[in-house]
């Protein structure tokens, strides 16, 4: 019974990770739809292995007895789970003490570590108080209001926490590899993620004074980890053309998930409930 249950898991991750297709309607929506697929097939399986760890390798459910097979599958898999967590923020660890490394600099109010690297680079490298990393390059060439503009789109990831969010969000990635579409629907979500942090900026500065400092920044080689860093350019030269758009003729921001876009999220504790059943 309880691989009867993992086997449903997997069928219903499969088809709705099959159902994306090419993203339509306001950002908004489109933030709402990708998350959802992206984090939902993931969350049903990694509950219902819970839910079979928890009701053991022994017993009936159903009237039909369950055995050690599907048991030691939850086993394995969340193990998985379990040591690509540790390996990712160990990674991140890295990233975070190799930019402590770099000396600090002002600019302006704000403090930033220096990257010694004629690349164009800016970014929030950490955890939940990331810190924010610039080049040397990116000082030399950019003009004050271009940098100005950089500074803000980068404020605008330290406002959403996305070095923080994005790494859990990375590990689900990770976990989930073999699910269709799941680099898609990441690309995706990191292009949302910047075109976030762009209208978080546009509010603040010219609109088109970062699109000019953006077409600067992508056009270079980035200097980017996909761990625990959110840079200008990491949604790769193939957005700039979306984001440039966007910059140009403003629409809605893109808001923070409200609590009842998170409802559906769980229909994922569904297996839980089968562990009353289990004698």
């Amino acid at each position: 019974m309880h691989l009867i249950m993992i086997l449903i898991a997997l069928a219903v991750a499969w088809w709705l990770r099959s159902s994306w297709n090419q993203p339509q309607g306001s950002w908004n929506l489109r933030w709402e739809r990708s998350l959802f697929l992206f984090l939902f097939p993931p969350l049903l399986i990694f509950m219902t292995a819970i839910a079979v760890l928890f009701m053991g390798p022994q017993g009936q459910m159903g009237g039909m007895y369950t055995g050690s097979v599907s048991y030691l599958l939850a086993l394995i898999y969340l193990a998985f789970f379990a040591i690509s967590c540790i390996k990712l923020a160990f990674q991140g660890w890295q990233s975070v003490e190799s930019a402590r490394n770099c000396p600090l600099v002002n600019l302006g109010d704000k403090r930033a570590r220096l990257l010694q690297t004629g690349a164009l680079f800016a970014g929030q490298i950490g955890f939940w108080q990331p810190e924010l990393v610039v080049s040397q390059g990116l000082l030399q060439i950019l003009s004050p209001n271009h940098l100005e503009s950089v500074l803000a789109h980068e404020q605008g990831h330290h406002y959403y926490r996305d070095t923080f969010w994005f790494f859990w969000l990375g590990w689900v990635r990770t976990c989930t590899a073999w699910l269709p579409n799941t680099e898609p629907l990441w690309e995706e979500l990191l292009a949302l993620r910047e075109l976030r942090a762009d209208g978080y900026a546009a509010l603040q500065v010219d609109p088109l004074v970062l699109a000019e400092s953006l077409l600067l920044v992508v056009s270079t080689s980035p200097v980017s980890s996909e761990i625990c860093c959110a840079a200008l350019g990491s949604s790769g030269a193939d957005r700039l053309e979306q984001r440039i758009e966007a910059l140009l003729a403003p629409s809605e921001l893109i808001q923070e998930p409200q609590v009842q876009s998170w409802h559906s999220f769980l229909l994922a504790l569904l297996p839980l409930i089968a562990v009353i059943f289990h004698s």
